[in-house]
């Protein structure tokens, strides 16, 4: 099938080189002309899909990277992969209009659009249906449509596009079998769900369940540290037990497009729709918003017992991804520690192998590798993402003082861990 995929991302890249890969003929289409350049150079910028694989679908002409609107008509099958960010608290489906728009424009009898950007539900129905109406077409009668959330989890070396059961939705059954047939050819297991309302809340309960359970660890974190408690040991003891626990394990705060964002779209739904608010959304954006800022704290008291203030200081923060393996740095925590320690008038430093796209809001970044002249210039090192790359022997033994958000290393003099 003639398939296009909107939004070369984290989510659309993965999508459309396994589309290819099985024998469709796909077309990734994307506004950011510097992501198209390297994605037509054979470059990746998305750690789960090598430079090999892109190359090989390149090769075979079976991907084609395009920002032309022009290379995205005649197609069978239309996936919408862009971001839906937050604006003001409000959703902005700004991406996902003008995605919808272009494929109305391009929009034939027997096609079949698809919506895997996350979302709040009703959006397939309220926002892309009447869009791709417009085109003169009737959903379900003239044209299939559908929902089907993604559940990448960049960096993740177990679970990738193949093989993470697929949750696929139609606004019919004729809808939904042309969803499933066309999934089933790139992925390894396809959940049917009978209504994309049903879908889309399905993706907000898989990351609303996250969110509150990592705010909930979070605070359990800052309690224990008040205490006098390691609350790793406690952690762990408690993972031990075999039935009724799941374990999370805190942080410097959470990032990535999906746990700073997506319940919040449940939460503005819930408001919007039944005039009441979402509690538990509500208390576990308050504490994960706020971790970044324990961190800083954290770092002035480590300091404080060294008789260093911040400003002044010299301070090297190693990760600015928001998760360990990946460049992914889309509402990372590590980037509103930058923005405090710099407020403050540290000398920020930065070390991070896999980022290598600009990072919106921290502009101006001094990026160092974390080799030993930097670890011991540094007055104090702080861990934010644990990426396998780093030598964590030699942060141990070169640093004046490190802050471990992420016990990775042994809690000692110059080593204190959140």
């Amino acid at each position: 099938m003639r398939v296009v995929i909107a939004g070369q991302g984290y989510v659309g890249l993965p999508l459309a080189v396994r589309a290819a890969e099985v024998g469709h003929d796909v077309v990734g289409y994307d506004v950011d002309t510097v992501r198209i350049g390297l994605l037509a150079a054979g470059e990746s910028y998305v750690e789960d899909i090598t430079a090999e694989r892109l190359r090989a679908v390149l090769d075979s002409g079976r991907y084609r990277a395009s920002t032309d609107p022009a290379d995205c008509a005649e197609y069978d099958i239309a996936v919408i992969t862009v971001p839906t960010p937050l604006r003001d608290g409000a959703p902005d489906l700004s991406y996902v209009e003008a995605s919808t728009e272009l494929l109305a424009s391009h929009l034939r009898p027997g096609a079949t659009v698809i919506l895997e950007s996350t979302t709040y539900p009703g959006t397939t129905d309220e926002v892309v249906r009447p869009l791709l109406e417009k085109s003169g077409l009737t959903a379900g009668v003239d044209f299939h449509l559908g929902f089907s959330p993604e559940r990448i989890d960049p960096g993740n070396p177990t679970w990738n596009v193949v093989n993470t059961p697929k949750i696929v939705s139609g606004i019919n059954e004729e809808s939904l079998a042309r969803v499933k047939a066309f999934y089933e050819t790139v992925v390894d297991t396809t959940v049917s769900v009978p209504s994309t309302r049903a879908a889309e809340l399905a993706k907000l309960i898989e990351n609303t369940f996250r969110h509150v359970n990592i705010a909930l660890v979070n605070e359990i974190a800052m309690i224990s540290h008040d205490l006098g408690i390691d609350v790793w040991q406690a952690i762990d003891a408690a993972t031990s037990k075999p039935f009724g626990f799941m374990r999370f394990t805190p942080g410097p705060g959470v990032g990535g497009h999906c746990l700073p964002i997506d319940p919040s779209y449940l939460s503005w739904r819930v408001q919007r729709a039944l005039g009441q608010s979402f509690r538990f959304v509500d208390l576990a954006n308050d504490i994960n918003n706020h971790m970044p800022d324990y961190v800083v704290r954290r770092l002035i008291e480590a300091l404080n017992r060294r008789r260093r203030s911040v400003a002044g200081s010299r301070i090297l923060l190693l990760g600015l991804a928001y998760k360990k393996n990946t460049g992914d740095a889309r509402e990372s925590p590590a980037v509103r520690v930058v923005q405090l320690l710099r407020q403050m008038g540290a000398e920020v430093r930065v070390a991070d192998p896999h980022v290598v796209e600009a990072v919106h809001g921290a502009s101006d970044l001094t990026m160092v590798k974390a080799d030993a002249e930097e670890l011991r210039a540094a007055d104090a090192v702080v861990l934010l993402a644990d990426h396998d790359a780093f030598d964590y022997d030699l942060i141990a033994a070169e640093s004046r003082c490190v802050l471990d958000t992420r016990r990775r290393l042994t809690a000692g003099p110059t080593v204190e861990v959140i």
